[in-house]
């Protein structure tokens, strides 16, 4: 082994080893101990916030929220149903209402929140705000079940709009195919009537 190569070894097994080894060690240790952040597919707005710093009802309503909103942006977003958001999809109001909900006012309320626990993390939780009846805490939680009840309306209708459709189906396949000893002009023209109420109806609860 020459003088040269015995110096290089040296430098990989005294100088770059140790280093990289201490480097490797800082950066694991500060990402063991660096704050959890919240995570919320349907609010990545959140994403910067300490799960920490919001108490653990506020959380659970945020990840009701959240698991809500997935749901409803599909149902009202994927207006083709081909299981994406893009740019194939009609925008409705209903739709940009959750949008915005979930991208500007549940970041926004959350955040003024963050802002009085910041002046006085003990009085925001006791403290009754001027003329109201709710501490800081208190009207983060209405705010969030708000929002909360909305969603849960906003599903139940999907769910009955979805099920009339599923009836309004059946009492057409019922009545088209459960008379076949009706004469053929009669059922000719009873089924083109039954196709025309059938898919006006399918329109009607779509809308």
């Amino acid at each position: 082994m020459t003088q040269v190569t015995a110096m290089f070894v040296m430098f990989i097994l005294y100088g770059v080893l140790p280093a990289a080894g201490i480097y490797l060690g800082y950066r694991g240790i500060k990402k063991l101990s660096a704050p959890k952040m919240l995570e919320y597919e349907a609010m990545p707005q959140l994403g910067y916030i300490p799960e920490k710093s919001l108490p653990d009802d506020v959380k659970i309503a945020l990840t009701q929220i959240n698991t809500k909103g997935e749901k409803l942006s599909l149902i009202y977003g994927d207006t083709n149903n081909d299981g994406k958001i893009d740019d194939k999809d009609t925008v409705n109001e209903t739709y940009i209402m959750i949008q915005n909900l979930m991208d500007r006012h549940i970041p926004q309320a959350v955040a003024d929140y963050r802002r009085l626990h910041d002046l006085d993390g003990a009085r925001v939780d006791t403290t009754k705000i001027k003329n109201s009846n709710v501490t800081g805490k208190e009207a983060l939680l209405e705010v969030l079940e708000t929002i909360n009840s909305q969603f849960d309306d906003l599903l139940n209708a999907s769910y009955h709009q979805d099920g009339q459709k599923l009836l309004v189906t059946n009492r057409y396949l019922q009545q088209r195919f459960d008379n076949p000893t009706q004469d053929n002009d009669v059922q000719v023209l009873q089924t083109t009537r039954l196709d025309k109420e059938h898919d006006k109806s399918t329109q009607d609860t779509t809308i």
